[in-house]
């Protein structure tokens, strides 16, 4: 990887999160995407990026599975912004063999199948989504898992030979929420209903009080690390 972290890290000191997105989009002319699940921490960013009329791509990965609350919030946003983001599909043939030999519902079996089913319909097509990219803008929070704590806003992606942006990393979720509804910004009403992660429908349920962020993703699972693969290590 040519790309300094150590330099860019020293140009974005003390800027806002709007100027440094503002930086790195001057700095890699049309290598810098943001993906986007259209979430709390997605919408700010989209609204960071779009408002401001920055030269940052925005992506979103439709699984296939999704609720339709994040279509119809997918829609608000494109109508808000005069914009369309652009939707990435996971490959036809790869979801029918993995649908003809394990059925629909392979991903409550194991984890091992789970991680199949993560790969086929988000890994691989993000791995599409990011070729020619240098810089991946993200709406990761540190708050959100135990295993985000230790990122960094500018961390290096060997796998996908990039740098990843973590704007809003040491934002609350108090904060976020603050932001969207105070610009009027659209938002997945599942959130409304103790939804905070929002992924999958057959893999996505609410949380109660007190229960991590992550406990509504893949709740089944008895794990410390549950990621789907996009930002693994």
């Amino acid at each position: 990887m040519n790309t300094n972290i150590d330099a860019l890290t020293a140009a974005l000191e003390g800027k806002s999160e709007i100027e440094s997105l503002t930086i790195l989009a001057d700095l890699f002319p049309g290598q810098v995407v943001f993906s986007t699940s259209l979430g709390y921490e997605d919408q700010v960013i989209t609204d960071f990026i779009l408002k401001n009329n920055l030269d940052i791509s925005i992506f979103t990965l439709d699984t296939g599975r999704m609720f339709n609350e994040t279509y119809m919030t997918l829609q608000k946003t494109n109508n808000r912004y005069d914009t369309k983001i652009k939707a990435y599909y996971p490959q036809t043939d790869s979801v029918e063999a993995l649908l003809s030999t394990k059925g629909p519902l392979s991903f409550y079996d194991s984890v091992e199948n789970r991680k199949e089913c993560c790969f086929i319909r988000k890994v691989e097509p993000l791995n599409r989504a990011l070729k020619g990219a240098k810089i991946w803008v993200t709406g990761i929070r540190a708050e959100q898992s135990g295993n985000r704590q230790s990122m960094h806003k500018l961390e290096a992606d060997e796998a996908h030979d990039l740098i990843k942006f973590h704007p809003i990393l040491d934002w609350s979720f108090e904060e976020v929420k603050t932001y969207v509804k105070s610009n009027g910004i659209p938002y997945n009403p599942l959130h409304d209903k103790g939804f905070v992660s929002i992924g999958c429908a057959p893999c996505t349920r609410a949380i109660q009080e007190g229960e991590d962020f992550r406990a509504g993703r893949w709740w089944w699972e008895d794990e410390s690390k549950k990621e789907c693969g996009l930002h693994a290590k």
